[in-house]
């Protein structure tokens, strides 16, 4: 059953890269895709002093759930398969650093947000974890979510799935922890 699922998911996904305005960092060595947004939640403020507020520019970043879950589609084993994750996103991070460093709007981009069931571990990357505000919201990102966490679980169950959780990360926390190439030229 999984298997035809992650068949149907690839082929649904360059639909969906579509009709989301994605963009790839690179292709191959990153497990993100991504898109300039602006914020439409409540004001957060970051751990650094960083003030996210109602229409301000970040870089939302999207994994690429299809590669990711084609990956650890032969890993039985769900400590290994966090790992996996844990080490794809670290990999890529210094991608996402450089990206922003480098765009057209780079000084109006404050940070980077995502939304997932996939936070445990987030803190450890330098994300800082905040529950969305609107019921509906969340209801809405379990639904679309909950069918990728359940394919890539090991036992799917319904009763367990997490609730998603924004991720955030200011640009200046992004630089100083993924930057350090630059830092050291």
């Amino acid at each position: 059953m999984r298997s035809y699922l992650l068949t149907f998911w690839n082929i649904l996904d360059p639909l969906y890269f579509l009709l989301t305005r994605l963009n790839y960092i690179d292709r191959h060595s990153n497990i993100f895709r991504v898109r300039i947004t602006k914020y439409k939640g409540k004001a957060v403020v970051l751990s650094d002093g960083t003030m996210i507020n109602k229409n301000d520019t970040l870089l939302k970043i999207h994994l690429h759930n299809v590669k990711l879950l084609n990956e650890l589609k032969n890993v039985k084993c769900s400590v290994r398969r966090g790992r996996i994750i844990f080490q794809k996103v670290h990999m890529s991070m210094p991608l996402i650093a450089e990206y922003i460093h480098n765009h057209k709007d780079r000084n109006d981009i404050k940070g980077v947000i995502g939304i997932t069931m996939l936070y445990k571990g987030a803190d450890k990357l330098g994300f800082e974890t905040v529950r969305p505000n609107s019921s509906l919201y969340i209801f809405y990102k379990w639904l679309t979510q909950a069918p990728l966490f359940l394919l890539s679980a090991e036992r799917a169950n319904i009763f367990k799935i997490p609730d998603p959780y924004y991720l955030f990360m200011s640009k200046e926390k992004l630089e100083q922890t993924y930057n350090k190439k630059r830092n050291t030229n």
